[in-house]
C-alpha cells in the first residue's frame, strides 16, 4: 500500500523528548541565562564597549552556548543531546577558565562577565547548571535505552 501525502509517515523515527521531568526546569533555567547574558552583553557593547572588551563579548557568547543549549534540549533527539552534551562541556571549560582567570589578574576584566569568579554575580548558577545539564543528559541517555556499545544511537 502506497503512502499518500495525508497520510501520516511513520518511517522517521520520533525524536527523544529532553525536557521530561527535570529537563523542564534546565530548559528554564537555560531560557532565563540565555536573557541575563543577552541583555546585558547587548547593553554593555552598544553603550560602553571600550570599557571592557573582552568581558563583554565573553557574555555576548555565553548568550550565544546558553542559546544553542536551550534550543537543544527543546529540540530533542539523539543529535540535540550529544550537541548539547559538547556545548555544555565547552561551557563549563568557559566558566572554569574565566573564573580562574578573573581570580587570578583581576585587571584583565576590569567589568564583570557572566562567567567571572565562577558566575557568582549569577549566584553560581553559571558553574552549576552545565554539571547538573551533563548530569541530565547522560541519565536521560541510559533511561531510553540508547546508551551502550554498537546501538544504533552510537553511531
Amino acid at each position: 500500500m502506497a503512502v499518500t501525502d495525508d497520510e501520516p509517515r511513520t518511517d522517521k523515527p520520533q525524536r527523544q523528548k529532553l525536557i521530561t521531568g527535570p529537563g523542564i526546569l534546565l530548559v528554564w533555567l537555560y531560557g532565563v541565562m540565555v536573557v541575563g547574558a543577552v541583555s546585558r552583553s547587548a547593553v554593555q557593547i552598544s553603550t560602553d564597549f571600550g570599557k571592557a572588551p573582552l568581558a563583554y563579548t565573553l557574555s555576548a557568547i555565553a548568550g550565544v552556548v546558553y542559546g544553542f543549549i536551550t534550543y537543544s534540549l527543546v529540540r530533542g533527539g539523539e543529535r540535540a543531546r550529544k550537541a548539547a552534551l559538547v556545548c555544555c562541556a565547552a561551557e563549563l571549560a568557559g566558566v572554569l577558565a574565566v573564573g580562574a582567570w578573573t581570580l587570578a589578574e583581576p585587571s584583565a576584566f576590569p567589568d564583570a562577565t557572566v562567567w567571572s569568579d565562577f558566575g557568582m554575580g549569577y549566584l553560581f548558577i553559571p558553574v552549576l547548571l552545565p554539571v547538573t545539564a551533563v548530569f541530565w543528559l547522560r541519565k536521560s541517555r541510559a533511561r531510553t535505552g540508547t546508551a551502550g556499545a554498537g546501538g544504533p544511537a552510537d553511531a
